[in-house]
């Protein structure tokens, strides 16, 4: 899949946006001015971004509790979803989902989920509604190695194919699930339980963004046309802990710093993009510039809000059809 210069200047963007709003949120939470839960998705910044760019306003994704990174990547608001992390009635759940179940539904983005392995099952019935109604949309699910083996997500492998949906399962490796290392926890691997369900996989570096990218640009035109499901295993890192306040005492002297020197997603690509010639060093300055601004007004803007009023307890509790 080849981009042009405003796309790779978007894709840049984007990555650096969610990079700069992990870190921030991250100081944020260490200060005690956001309640709740945190799980920050720094470092798997080219995984979102290389998956989303493939998709447009018909399709739907599902994230993890990690998924501040999805929700950017699939368009939403960046204000609004700091003054949801922050609890304030300005948020995109009104200040009631928090980091966990941040969701935009306008935007196709159906939300982070505490549940872990919750996904997979949620994107076959958005799958479903796209085949039934033929608007061409997908679903995609994205999934850590350790919802990877959750029954849910093997069940919705199943549901998937035997149904020919135009879903597609993203099982973002970061290695550990909480504190458990992925390559003891799993057995077998990612493309040979994808195969076991007669679905097309593939692995690929969850850290180059061009390798997703194509990976996802080809799993989504198969879904399209009709194809059915497709699963891609992308091996990439965390760099903060599972949860905000996880001493991650489980990961070796220096992995991280080694991580961010050797893997950084964002600074390969702008390593790869400045070498070919396809942008300049200075346009990639001025994009960190702007996005270190956006995200200051966005904690700006959220302090300066509103708490919901109690009333708003007991609002968005049931759907009325």
């Amino acid at each position: 899949m080849q981009l042009n210069r405003e796309q790779l200047l978007a894709a840049y963007r984007m990555m650096r946006t969610i990079r700069a709003f992990e870190d921030r949120v991250h100081t944020e939470f260490s200060a005690g001015g956001i309640p709740g839960f945190v799980h920050l998705y720094a470092g798997e910044e080219a995984s979102a971004v290389g998956v989303c760019m493939n998709l447009d306003e018909r399709d739907k994704i599902a994230s993890t509790h990690r998924g501040h990174g999805h929700c950017i990547a699939k368009g939403c608001d960046v204000d609004a979803m700091m003054a949801e992390i922050f609890g304030r009635a300005e948020g995109l759940c009104g200040g009631k989902g928090g980091s966990m179940h941040i969701a935009d539904l306008d935007k196709g983005m159906m939300g982070a989920n505490g549940i872990v392995g919750g996904g997979p099952p949620l994107i076959c019935g958005a799958a479903l509604t796209a085949k039934t109604l033929k608007t061409g949309g997908v679903a995609v699910a994205f999934v850590g190695d350790g919802g990877s083996n959750q029954g849910t997500t093997m069940e919705a492998y199943n549901l998937a194919k035997a149904w020919n949906l135009p879903a597609i399962f993203v099982v973002e490796d970061n290695g550990y699930a909480e504190s458990t290392a992925s390559n003891w926890s799993v057995s077998g691997t990612q493309l040979g339980r994808a195969a076991g369900f007669g679905i097309p996989a593939v692995q690929v570096d969850g850290e180059d963004f061009f390798a997703i990218l194509d990976a996802a640009h080809d799993a989504v035109e198969r879904a399209r046309s009709g194809g059915g499901p497709s699963l891609i295993h992308g091996r990439l890192n965390r760099y903060y802990g599972h949860f905000e306040g996880d001493a991650q005492t489980y990961r070796g002297n220096g992995e991280v710093d080694r991580l961010r020197e050797q893997k950084d997603p964002i600074m390969r690509f702008r390593q790869r993009v400045t070498e070919a010639g396809l942008l300049e060093g200075s346009q990639l300055d001025a994009i960190d510039t702007a996005v270190a601004a956006q995200i200051e007004n966005a904690v700006m803007k959220a302090k300066a809000g509103a708490m919901p009023p109690p009333a708003a307890l007991l609002t968005d509790v049931y759907v009325s059809y």
